[in-house]
């Protein structure tokens, strides 16, 4: 049972939302690196300079979404985006490398 306004929901999607949008951006520019001859060794560093910095940040914003979850100020649905996002920079990372 929730016993908090609306507010503190609010507060919490606004510090959850930047830390998603951020670790969205870099999963993003991950998948996008690439070079025009596939030879080139670039495209695998590039991708793993946007992709690595995405899975500490996705960590973090998984830890607030589980306090923020625990404490009732938000619902379950939420674990998705850090999990999602997490998973997606892992692939990259590992199985899905230029």
């Amino acid at each position: 049972m929730r016993t908090h306004g609306p507010a503190r929901t609010q507060c919490a999607v606004l510090l959850l939302v930047p830390a998603h949008a951020v670790a969205g951006y870099l999963v993003f520019l991950a998948y996008m690196a690439g070079t025009a001859n596939p030879w080139e060794p670039d495209a695998a560093a590039h991708s793993g300079i946007a992709a690595g910095p995405a899975l500490p940040i996705t960590g973090v914003s998984a830890l607030l979404t589980r306090g923020l979850v625990k404490a009732g100020r938000l619902r379950r649905w939420w674990y998705a985006l850090p999990v999602l996002l997490g998973l997606a920079a892992l692939l990259r990372l590992t199985v899905l490398a230029p």
